[in-house]
């Protein structure tokens, strides 16, 4: 088997890491950025347009747990109809869902104590069920504003974190790519929230700063690896910045991918067998912040937050000196090899001094073989060539 045959039947992981196969993301960036800017852009619009179903919890109201016989999709509707049909002005627009396989929960507005008695009569009505066993809990406005205060603090001292962490641990410009990578990374997520629809929960809060800080450790293992690949970068003209960069992206590809595939697998099994097919409403919202975030966070890390560094970095006088050295190096080493194989050159000629690797080539083109001696010159300790 031949050395290439040998390096094409590699695991692509070797291949990615020591350089012979290599995807050029960095060199790519604005491809990239084009493909952010229309994914940011469908969630602004979505945003602005259906935007955000906020939970009781942040908006305050009230909830009705009964139960059922069945708790599925048409259940669901017909409880939804009886509880717009009770004439209620506060649950003209409820939010329904199944509870497991033998419950039904109703998020409705803020309710008087006569209105949630209508409401909940409705319900029992509609279900078979005692008004007795069914539960009503009500959620003030005021305890929801502070919900939503304490979760827009911890995400702002969160960011603050990441950004004190990275320019001690790294650089400042590592920090801003990083920020960038995560706001990249919150937009696309509640925007995927407002296109779906799903109520926004305290545990929808628990899942973004979980895939953020997902997202931030996905970001530091790639700059660890561009720090170790661009360490003294300036002392040498082969690579450029962004080169070295790209090499430590390839690098960490598959351990990101592999990392990725890994814990969207539990996610998924939670989203799509959990709630989708057990009926188990209340993991959905933290499924799906997860789910979203994991595979968004893995994309921004390797597509965003590393050519973003690489555009910031290349700006710097010491780098843009170091990408015209290189380019200057490989321009000259293009010449000479035209030059060397230009029509009308003899064979085997080359430029004076030049070293072949196995032995001296004069001007001419004329190779000198040392004369090999006889048994008799020999003998006499005459040199060869001597007669």
């Amino acid at each position: 088997m031949t050395t290439t045959e040998t390096t094409k039947r590699a695991p692509i992981a070797n291949r990615l890491y020591t350089g012979e196969l290599s995807f050029d993301i960095v060199g790519r960036s604005r491809r990239w950025y084009a493909i952010s800017a229309g994914l940011l852009a469908v969630a602004v619009l979505a945003i602005l347009v259906r935007g955000l179903t906020l939970g009781i919890e942040f908006t305050g109201g009230s909830e009705l747990t009964a139960p059922a016989p069945r708790a599925d999709a048409a259940t669901v509707t017909e409880v939804r109809g009886a509880v717009v049909g009770s004439g209620v002005a506060g649950a003209a627009d409820p939010i329904v869902t199944a509870v497991g396989d033998d419950r039904i929960r109703v998020q409705t507005g803020d309710l008087t104590t006569a209105e949630t008695n209508e409401v909940r009569d409705a319900v029992a009505a509609e279900l078979g069920a005692p008004t007795d066993d069914i539960t009503v809990q009500v959620v003030g406005p005021s305890w929801g504003e502070e919900i939503t205060r304490k979760a827009l603090l911890g995400l702002l001292l969160f960011l603050g974190g990441v950004v004190l962490f990275l320019s001690v641990a790294f650089e400042w410009k590592m920090a801003v790519a990083a920020i960038a990578a995560l706001v990249h990374d919150i937009v696309a997520t509640v925007g995927i929230y407002a296109l779906v629809g799903f109520a926004v929960t305290p545990a929808t809060v628990i899942g973004f700063i979980t895939i953020l800080g997902y997202s931030l450790y996905d970001t530091v293992v790639v700059f660890d690896k561009v720090r170790e690949n661009t360490k003294g970068i300036t002392a040498q003209n082969r690579l450029t910045y962004s080169e070295a960069a790209n090499l430590a992206v390839n690098q960490t590809l598959v351990r990101s991918v592999n990392t990725s595939v890994i814990a969207l697998l539990p996610i998924g099994a939670i989203l799509f067998v959990g709630a989708g097919l057990l009926g188990a409403g209340t993991l959905k919202d933290l499924a799906l912040a997860l789910f979203i975030g994991v595979a968004v966070g893995t994309y921004s890390s390797v597509f965003i937050a590393t050519p973003l560094l690489a555009d910031l970095k290349e700006r710097e006088p010491t780098l843009r000196a170091l990408t015209r050295r290189v380019r200057a190096r490989r321009g000259a080493v293009a010449a000479g090899a035209v030059s060397e194989t230009a029509p009308g050159t003899p064979t085997g000629s080359r430029r004076p001094g030049a070293v072949t690797g196995r032995r001296e080539v004069g001007e001419t083109g004329e190779r000198h073989q040392p004369q090999r001696s006889t048994r008799a010159q020999r003998r006499g300790g005459r040199p060869p060539g001597r007669r």
